[in-house]
């Protein structure tokens, strides 16, 4: 079962965030050889997506957005969840929870 992480994004502004991946023991996941994938949606159902940029390093996933990226998402609430495979093709869903995106003025 993936961890519950929920994430703020200001709207307009460059957006990192490293989140730790633990293992059943509660000691970080060694991640060597694994990619990663993360998206958000208003919706499970919504065909519009937003990509973010996944880094992995020692049992850590950073996820991140261009201020440009950002500017271009209306803001509220959303879905999102953060998938890695490893070297051999399987696929875990690692961690997933609601994005808000608070709206800008300037």
């Amino acid at each position: 079962m993936a961890a519950q992480h929920n994430l703020y994004i200001d709207q307009g502004a460059d957006f990192s965030a490293e989140i730790g991946i633990y293992d059943d023991f509660n000691a970080l996941w060694d991640l060597t050889g694994y990619s990663g994938a993360a998206k958000m949606k208003k919706s499970h159902y919504s065909s519009t997506s937003h990509n973010f940029t996944v880094s992995i390093g020692t049992g850590k996933v950073t996820l991140a957005m261009t201020a440009a990226t950002t500017a271009a998402i209306e803001s509220g609430r959303y879905l999102y969840d953060v998938v890695i495979t490893a070297a051999g093709g399987t696929k875990t869903r690692v961690i997933e929870g609601l994005v808000t995106i608070n709206p800008g003025v300037t």
